[in-house]
């Protein structure tokens, strides 16, 4: 059966400040990445508090909350909640970026042209890396049909890579997408790509350097600079820049009535030639300079480029910084064939889970347990926002032992020299990309294997090792808390119950009758160990069905709360009772509360005490188990659980044992 976001996607729009705040959504594999009006109407606490949500990150003029593996589900319940058109899009035309930071805004780009595409091309790079395994495992021929039809799948994408960016490039630079497209297909047309290869060479540029180029032919009397740029990144994204500022101007002088020709008309006439004289070229020498670069960096010390870029690429993706290598990387492939950087950062994933795991089994925390298995399950597949944000990060310790088993990872994987021939898919997904055309299954690639492998045992080892104080702090300051507020709430009604003055060490026998209709449950069942513990006395817990409490017995009101979420009762027979209806749920302040008693008042048994919505309770991320404790449950020979399963109200839950009506009555003249 399908989840429900509907209640998760109303409460995201309204701590993210509304839906008048929003200027737009989208999402990548584990976060909605919201663009704010204003950021300070957002309510992080909130938002880091909800069931649903892993955490809040600010990052490249983005505010971003991470979801985990299932952000398409709350991103669709969210487009419709907030009613958001145009894919999660809305106007944008007060878009102020003035405070977005020179970094922020490159950072922004780069994401906004590359997110969109990950995803097929992932898929693409995966299928070219496979159909190379096949072949070089000799399971396929190269010159079967089937090889060519496979690889076609997989190259497709990555020869006509500007048209493909030329989409996303028109969409953050605000082009006609048509237009964008026309301009990548020129640049890919095949008489184009054939005159880059022709022997006829009027004369060369830059011999023995690494912007060597030639002239092959010219357009009207000027040298074209014959370039390739199948496959290429940064020449199209400069294109449609240009593009983006030749259209503005067409629009403001161009005649409304002819403008729907005339704009792309001249655009194109523009853009186009301009492209293959200058932008084309000089795009095309600026990705040879990183390659050039990148390449040196790598050359001084592969193993010493790996410990940097593997320790701090987890970094690097918290502040988002990351998407300018993923840029480095396909100008490398376009300019080199293959990229010997960002394959170092492929260890980070598995120490990340590595750690998660050790983690996972040194827990007491139910909840985070709970966050952690699917972490550690995506993390396989290179999804690590769930495990940084939602597990490791938060702890300190264990992030920093992961970063330091990816280190190392990466330093194995610059010893190995393992490069990357293509975007591939994530974790374990990516090992295809590593395959080179020419060399088909070597060290290299085992090395990488290699390296994922000692990365996650190391991870796992260096957290169960040195980790294990950081895992449970927090929860256990929660915990202890949670104790002395329970025990606060169970002294203040033995203190503000009257007393019987009795000399007998014992209460008089008793029963307590359900307060609630709902499923009868083991105090030990209950998600806290304040009460499953029994530190707070001996009980039982209901999973109510419906949203009212009830008195157990007759007695007296000795203890409300303005937030409506507990009640304690003496009964008249001297049994103190504390009712706490679900866990954690003062933190709701009252919302979805209404108490129907006040401190003093005499009840009898069945008498209405609370009204709670329990939807509306879920809503906001809390279990309603309701434990019903005997807090003086020393005054007691013996309590026992009489009934199980579903029960009614009224009906008989517990039988506390303790002194016979003539005991009690001859040690205490009161009672006679």
């Amino acid at each position: 059966m399908a989840k429900n976001y509907d209640a998760l996607a109303k409460t995201i729009i309204k701590d993210v400040g509304g839906k008048d705040n929003v200027i737009s959504v989208v999402h990548c594999t584990t976060r909605l990445r919201f663009k704010l009006k204003d950021e300070k109407k957002a309510n992080d606490d909130a938002l880091k508090d909800t069931d649903g949500v892993v955490t809040v990150v600010k990052a490249g003029g983005q505010y971003q909350v991470v979801i985990g593996n299932e952000v398409a589900d709350v991103y669709e319940a969210v487009l419709k909640e907030g009613g958001f058109s145009g894919g999660g899009q809305v106007a944008d035309d007060d878009l102020d970026d003035s405070n977005m930071s020179l970094m922020d805004k490159a950072i922004d780009l780069i994401s906004g042209i590359f997110t969109p595409i990950l995803g097929p091309m992932a898929a693409a790079g995966m299928i070219k890396g496979l159909t190379a395994m096949c072949a070089s495992f000799g399971w396929l021929a190269k010159t079967s049909g089937t090889y060519e039809v496979l690889y076609a799948i997989g190259d497709g994408f990555f020869y006509f890579l500007p048209l493909i960016l030329a989409i996303t490039s028109a969409k953050k630079f605000k082009v006609d997408r048509f237009t964008a497209i026309t301009i990548g297909a020129a640049m890919c047309y095949p008489a184009m790509v054939a005159m880059n290869s022709s022997k006829k060479v009027l004369f060369d540029l830059f011999n023995g350097t690494f912007l060597h180029s030639q002239v092959h032919a010219t357009f009207l009397g000027i040298p074209i600079i014959s370039m390739n740029y199948t496959s290429t990144v940064i020449p199209i994204i400069l294109a449609v820049w240009f593009a983006s500022v030749v259209e503005k101007w067409c629009k403001e002088w161009i005649p409304t009535v002819v403008k729907t020709f005339l704009v792309p008309f001249v655009t194109l006439l523009i853009v186009v030639p301009l492209t293959f004289l200058i932008i084309g070229p000089l795009a095309t020498w600026i990705g040879n300079a990183l390659a050039a670069i990148t390449s040196a960096v790598y050359n001084f010390s592969p193993v010493l480029a790996g410990i940097l870029l593997g320790g701090f690429w987890q970094v690097f993706v918290i502040f988002g910084v990351h998407w300018g290598f993923v840029a480095v990387m396909m100008s490398n492939i376009a300019a080199l064939g293959y990229d010997p950087i960002l394959g170092l950062s492929l260890g980070a994933s598995f120490a990340q889970i590595g750690v998660v795991l050790a983690i996972l089994l040194q827990t007491k925390d139910q909840k985070l347990k709970g966050i952690a298995l699917p972490a550690f399950l995506s993390g396989i597949f290179g999804v690590t926002e769930p495990a940084i944000y939602g597990v490791t990060l938060p702890r300190k310790k264990p992030f920093i032992l992961s970063c330091i088993a990816a280190g190392v990872g990466g330093g194995l994987i610059g010893f190995f020299g393992t490069k990357m021939y293509m975007m591939g898919g994530m974790g374990v997904f990516v090992i295809p990309a590593a395959i080179g055309p020419k060399t088909g299954v070597d060290m290299s690639v085992y090395g990488l294997m290699i390296a994922m492998a000692v990365s996650f045992v190391l991870g796992f080892i260096l957290q169960m090792a040195l980790g294990k104080k950081s895992v449970d702090q927090a929860y256990d300051e929660k915990q202890a808390k949670a104790v002395q507020e329970v025990a606060s709430q169970a002294d203040a009604i033995a203190k503000a119950a009257p007393s019987l003055a009795s000399t007998s060490d014992l209460n008089v026998s008793t029963e307590l009758v359900s307060p609630l209709a709902g499923e009868l449950l083991p105090l030990s069942e209950v998600k806290d160990e304040v009460f499953s513990s029994g530190a707070m006395g001996e009980g039982v817990a209901v999973e109510p069905s419906e949203g009212v409490l009830h008195a157990p017995a007759d007695g007296k009101v000795v203890m409300t709360f303005p937030t409506g979420h507990a009640i304690g009762m003496k009964t008249s027979d001297g049994a103190e009772i504390l009712m706490h209806i679900g866990m954690d749920t003062v933190n709701l302040q009252g919302h979805g509360f209404e108490t129907l008693v006040a401190k003093g008042d005499e009840v009898k048994a069945g008498d209405e005490l609370v009204k709670f919505d329990i939807d509306a309770i879920h809503a906001k991320g809390y279990v309603v188990t309701t434990p019903i404790v005997v807090t003086n449950s020393k005054d007691y020979e013996k309590i026992t659980v009489v009934s199980q399963g579903k029960v009614k109200v009224g009906q008989e839950i517990l039988d506390l044992e303790g002194a016979s009506e003539t005991e009690a009555a001859s040690s205490n003249p009161q009672m006679a």
